[in-house]
């Protein structure tokens, strides 16, 4: 039985059953690892000591009859910018490569206290800064399906590590579209729930009104249960919501009928590869068919999103990463003569090109005698971006989109920074927003996977989960497993 394959939720009811055992699965996890990570490069850092030590408590624990928790003995792998006590925490960045954090993220927390398993670290771009997971520090992560291409990004290890059968369930981040991002490249599921739903605490900070946390995963209902586990207010974190949380799994039934799902005019048209929205039509007219209806929307900002999101976040970024100066922690460079020397030679030889580039502009727009003309500009037109959305949803309750206008494209370092930055038009706004989005696979394009995306109203994400869920179920996407995930 090739465990690797399995959902969590499949997982989690052997388990119970005794059927298999966490030792058993978290060693085939590692076999896995063994066999493929050459080629796929999903990890940066694995701890497979404490893994199996994890395992071995949580066997222990049913061995006692003891009631498990839906994700206890499960492995799965964390994005490098999530803060894990004791285990390397790089953001695949040289200025952070020795980096060993003192203390847990709080969704670090919150999963150990319901005895999960950490197989290690994914890779990802360096600081988040990103769509293609090439921008790391230590190596250039590859797409399952095609090791010639692009696993997505900024989290680009995390999905390519589902995709691969090298996690069960994997953690990342979305700025501006670096879970959903990913997932539709790699066949995966990834979502990114409403900015406060889940606590930014030991996420390391990109930027600070855009980041959150989510889950990737092979199926709706492990993101579900991942949601579940992570999501909840929290006190080092002034923005995350106090707000109850849902059991998203109870959302999981397949029922759209009446549901009104909108279909934004400006997301459907020039830049959109034509293979891509061929399978996004299918997908339209499959909900048509199981009662939903559809109707169409516009969001008038749409085309200020890209230009708008790279003013705010690199400002932000500008702000954040200030703090990596080579005194107090991470990379400091050799032979300076003086303090301002060494801060200087620090982030010039810590710090990648993208990194860079984005730190030149967002300390540029922040400038005295530019801040009014960019930065204040971009708030207000954020503003309006919001209230687009706000009016769409008087319209219908969920919003169907391409979560990127392309399949996994190759990687070869052609794409020019502006084009790869125009690629994620359609997942940027959902962050300036602050909405809740899934990408779900439906179907395939040049023999790559093509994601679909679903929005939400601010903490809806159950609506969201059950469209998404109704459409899974009436498909097989989800089971098709990457070429390195078993197919021959």
């Amino acid at each position: 039985m090739d465990l690797y394959k399995s959902t969590a939720h499949e997982l989690h009811d052997k388990l119970v059953n005794k059927e298999i055992s966490s030792v058993e699965l978290t060693k085939a996890l590692y076999e896995r690892i063994d066999a493929v990570e050459d080629q796929v490069k999903a990890y940066v850092t694995l701890d497979k000591e404490n893994a199996l030590a994890q395992a071995a408590k949580v066997d222990a624990m049913i061995a006692a009859g003891e009631k498990i928790a839906p994700l206890a003995g499960i492995p799965g792998a964390i994005k490098d910018n999530i803060c894990t006590k004791g285990l390397l925490t790089t953001c695949s960045s040289k200025m952070l490569a020795n980096v060993v954090p003192i203390y847990d993220a709080h969704v670090i927390k919150k999963l150990r206290a319901e005895e999960t398993i950490f197989l290690g670290k994914t890779n990802m771009d360096e600081f988040a800064m990103g769509s293609t997971t090439e921008s790391s520090y230590f190596q250039a992560t590859h797409n399952p399906w095609n090791l010639d291409r692009v696993p997505g990004g900024s989290s680009g290890g995390s999905a390519a590590a589902i995709a691969a059968g090298e996690a069960i369930w994997t953690l990342g981040s979305d700025t501006g579209g670096s879970i959903r991002q990913p997932a539709s490249f790699n066949g995966c599921v990834g979502i990114k729930p409403t900015y406060g739903r889940v606590s930014r605490y030991g996420c390391v900070a990109f930027a600070s009104s855009l980041d959150q946390i989510g889950p990737i995963t092979r199926d709706v209902t492990d993101a579900a249960t991942v949601l579940n586990t992570i999501c909840g207010k929290d006190e080092h974190d002034s923005t995350s919501l106090p707000v109850e949380v849902p059991d998203f799994t109870k959302a999981l039934r397949q029922d759209v009928k009446g549901l009104r799902i909108g279909l934004p005019k400006e997301y459907y048209g020039e830049g959109l590869d034509p293979k891509v929205h061929a399978e996004l039509k299918k997908a339209i007219a499959q909900y048509e068919a199981m009662g939903a209806e559809i109707v169409e929307i516009s969001l008038p900002h749409t085309e200020y999103a890209v230009i708008t999101y790279y003013i705010i976040a690199p400002a932000e970024a500008s702000a954040n990463l200030a703090r990596y100066d080579g005194v107090r922690y991470g990379f400091r460079a050799a032979n300076a003569t003086s303090a301002p020397e060494m801060t200087t030679l620090s982030r010039t030889e810590g710090f990648g090109a993208e990194v860079k580039r984005r730190i030149m502009l967002g300390t540029y727009v922040l400038s005295s005698g530019y801040y009014d003309a960019y930065y204040k500009k971009a708030m207000q037109v954020r503003t309006l971006i919001r209230r687009d959305f706000d009016s769409a949803f008087e319209k219908c309750d969920v919003i169907l989109a391409p979560t990127s206008p392309v399949v996994a494209y190759p990687i070869d370092g052609k794409m020019d920074p502006l084009s790869i930055y125009m690629l994620d038009v359609y997942t940027i706004p959902v962050n300036m927003a602050g909405l809740p989005g899934i990408s779900v696979p439906c179907g395939f394009a040049d023999g790559m996977p093509v994601g679909m995306q679903l929005i939400g109203k601010p903490l809806d994400e159950e609506t969201v989960l059950r469209a998404a869920y109704t459409f899974e179920q009436a498909n097989e996407y989800h089971k098709v497993l990457a070429p390195l995930g078993g197919n021959k």
